[in-house]
Parts: structure tokens; sequence; C-alpha cells
């Protein structure tokens, strides 16, 4: 069984994340797989628009924790090949159907689409708070919403699709059983688009979103070395043994008040 499956319908090219015994959660496998739906999707000139989603009773979990700790680093790894949709280059239009747990990594495949479509009760969390030495500080910024409810995100905090149409992250939502008719629906209205608008517009759009600036992108860097790396590992290995973790912190204690600055990080 394919861990990735593509449909195509028309100028549609469906592309489904199938590991539902694992969440869909991304190994290397799966990873390799989607780069090649995209390049696929890229390069051929008879398809406009995808709708990505996943089999079963998630999107994505996103990292394979079990994989990550058999190879005893944090973080997935990354394909040789190189994937259009993680990179940017994709051109085309993608449409997020999201038909359960969205987490982490996948969370952050949902922050890539362009226009997304959820289940109702889809649950969604931004992980890094859990799993690094910084939480995702970037996210709400980028999708351009108030810093209370980016903090929220950033620090782990799950949200309900409801909760995310209503902050204006999530376009539509629909019942279960109609997830891919509604996304089938915002794919055919972007299909009535001359070819030019389509696509011109998608792009322009994308160089209008929020980005942290390089000052912050290098205090963020600081930060993600700043603490315990044990700790790395250990919160991957709580939760793939189902315990409480038991996180040092600081390697050396007073670095907990000796935090990295903007100034202290200027080149």
């Amino acid at each position: 069984m394919a861990v990735v499956e593509t449909e195509r319908h028309g100028h549609i090219l469906v592309v489904r994340m199938n590991r539902p015994e694992r969440l869909n959660a991304l190994n290397l496998e799966m990873r390799i797989h989607l780069a090649e739906a995209w390049i696929e999707f890229r390069r051929d000139d008879q398809l406009d628009v995808a709708i990505f989603t996943g089999a079963g009773r998630a999107f994505c979990a996103g990292e394979d924790m079990k994989e990550s700790l058999a190879r005893g680093q944090p973080g997935g790894t990354r394909p040789e090949i190189e994937d259009p949709f993680m990179n940017g280059a994709l051109e085309k239009p993608v449409i997020a159907a999201i038909n359960g747990f969205a987490m982490g990594g996948g969370f952050m495949l949902v922050e890539r689409t362009d226009l997304r479509v959820a289940a109702k009760g889809a649950i969604f969390e931004v992980s890094e708070a859990k799993r690094w030495l910084l939480g995702g500080y970037n996210h709400g910024h980028i999708a351009n919403l108030p810093y209370p409810i980016a903090m929220e995100m950033a620090l782990g905090f799950r949200f309900t699709a409801e909760r995310f149409y209503e902050v204006g992250f999530v376009n539509r939502l629909a019942e279960l059983d109609n997830l891919m008719g509604s996304a089938f629906a915002m794919a055919e209205h972007l299909l009535t688009l001359p070819p030019a608008s389509r696509v011109n517009t998608v792009h322009m759009m994308r160089q209008m979103r929020p980005a942290p600036a390089p000052e912050q992108e290098r205090l963020a860097a600081a930060l993600h070395e700043h603490g315990a790396k044990s700790d790395l590992i250990e919160s991957r290995a709580a939760f793939a043994e189902k315990r409480a973790p038991n996180f040092k912190g600081w390697d050396k204690p007073e670095d907990r008040y000796r935090l990295p600055t903007i100034e202290s990080v200027k080149g």
C-alpha cells in the first residue's frame, strides 16, 4: 500500500497521505513520496490545482517520533530530492482538506497551503514548544493573527477547526462526509479563472505574507541552542513511552536568566 496516493480528476490532483495506522506521521518514506507527487503536479501541464488531504482520522500527526528515536536525532530526515511544495517553487494553488489531527509538522503542511477546508472537530497544534527549545514563534505571525492568539499557538495549545475558522486561519468548515466535496468546489472555482490570473494572483499573495525580520531569525537560531539539548530526545521518548517527561531545562542553571537578545546576536 502506497504511503502517498494520488488521484487525477481532470485538472485537479488529489494528494493523500496514507499511513492511517500512524496518523500519517512524516517518516522519510512519506517525505520522499510527497516530494515526488509535488514534482509530478508541478511538471504536468494538465494539472492546475491540488487538494492535499490524509487518510483515516488524521491529516498528519507531524514528525514520526519512532523514527527520530531510532536515529537518535530529533526532527525528521529530509529527502535528497527537492520538494517544490516545501521550498516554495510550486506555482500552482494547493487546497488543504483537513480531515482530522494536524499536529506539529502536519500543521506546517497546512500552513503552506493556499486555501483550507477543515472537517468540523478537526484538531490543530503547533507542537514546537513541546519538542524543541523554542516554541513556534513564527506561525501566528505568518498567519497575521492577533498577538494573544499567536502566543497561544506558539506555546502549544490546541485549537479546534471551529476556533481556527473564527480567527481566519481556515476558509471553510465542512461535515467530514462532505469535506472533499467542499474542497472540490473551491478547486472548480479556481479552474474558472484565467490561468495566468490564477497563477499570478497566488504568487502575489504568497509574496505578501508576513515573515520574521532577519534579526528576529538570528535571535530564534540562538534560542534554539539555549537550553539542555537532552530535552529534545527526552520529549520524544516520553511521548513514545506514554509517560511524563523528565526535563533538565538548562545545562547551566544560570542560563535561565541569560537569554540571548537581538542586540547580543547582531553580526
